[in-house]
C-alpha cells in the first residue's frame, strides 16, 4: 500500500481549490481525525487531547454518529470542531455525483458543518465543484499512516513529527485499524510539538 506522507506539490497544484494547509507564518498545527465516532478508539483519542488541553477537528461518518450518538455528543461538548466525512464513507471515484452529494447531505443533517473531507481523499472534479458552493473541502498536509496495519507505531510517530511544519493539517484516524498506532503516536507527537513551541487550533 503506497500513500504519500507529505502531500506532494503536484497534487496541490492540480487541486488548488482544496485546502491542504493553513498559513505557514505561525507555528500552529491542526490535528484532524477521520472515520469516527467509534467506541473505545474515539474516547481514548478524546482522553489524550483532554489531557493536553488540545482541540482538534473530527471528520465524522454519519452512520457512525447514528450508531454512537453519545460519543459524538462528547466530541462536541469538549469543544472540538466537526467535519463531514459522508454518511457511508464513500469513495467519490466510484460513486455518481448525485449519489455522493446526497450521501454528504444526509450526513450533514447530523453534523451541521461547512467542512468536508472526502474519504480516501478521492473525489472527482465535478463533485468538488459542486461541493465548493457549500463546503470548505479539507485535505491534508501530513498523513500519519496510522490506518496501515503493516506500519509499526514508531514509524507512524516519525511520519508526523518529521513532516509537520507551520500550518500543517495532520491526519490521524479514530477507527479500529488505526487504534494501536494512533494511541501510541498521538501523545508522543503532541509532547514533541509542544516542546518545539507549536500551538494547536481547530479548522
Amino acid at each position: 500500500m503506497w500513500y504519500p506522507i507529505k502531500s506532494p506539490f503536484w497534487l496541490r497544484w492540480l487541486y488548488p481549490q482544496l485546502t491542504w494547509h493553513r498559513s505557514r507564518k505561525h507555528p500552529c498545527l491542526y490535528l484532524t481525525f477521520d472515520d469516527g465516532p467509534i467506541p473505545d478508539v474515539t474516547p481514548e483519542v478524546l482522553n489524550i487531547l483532554k489531557n493536553y488541553g488540545i482541540k482538534a477537528t473530527f471528520f465524522c461518518v454519519g452512520d457512525n454518529i447514528r450508531k454512537h450518538p453519545e460519543i459524538f455528543k462528547r466530541i462536541t461538548q469538549e469543544g472540538h470542531r466537526i467535519g463531514n466525512h459522508t454518511y457511508n464513507h464513500l469513495k467519490g471515484w466510484r460513486t455518481s455525483k448525485e449519489d455522493y452529494l446526497k450521501n454528504i447531505e444526509l450526513s450533514n443533517t447530523l453534523v451541521e458543518t461547512k467542512l468536508f473531507r472526502p474519504p480516501y481523499g478521492r473525489g472527482t472534479r465535478a463533485q468538488y465543484a459542486q461541493l465548493k458552493k457549500d463546503y470548505e473541502i479539507i485535505m491534508w498536509d501530513v498523513m500519519s499512516g496510522d490506518f496501515d496495519e503493516k506500519l509499526d507505531p514508531d514509524t507512524c510517530l516519525d511520519n508526523v513529527i518529521n513532516n509537520a511544519e507551520n500550518g500543517s493539517i495532520i491526519v490521524f484516524h479514530d477507527n479500529i485499524k488505526a487504534a494501536p498506532r494512533v494511541t501510541y503516536a498521538l501523545p508522543k507527537a503532541i509532547e514533541y510539538w509542544l516542546n518545539a513551541g507549536y500551538t494547536f487550533k481547530t479548522l
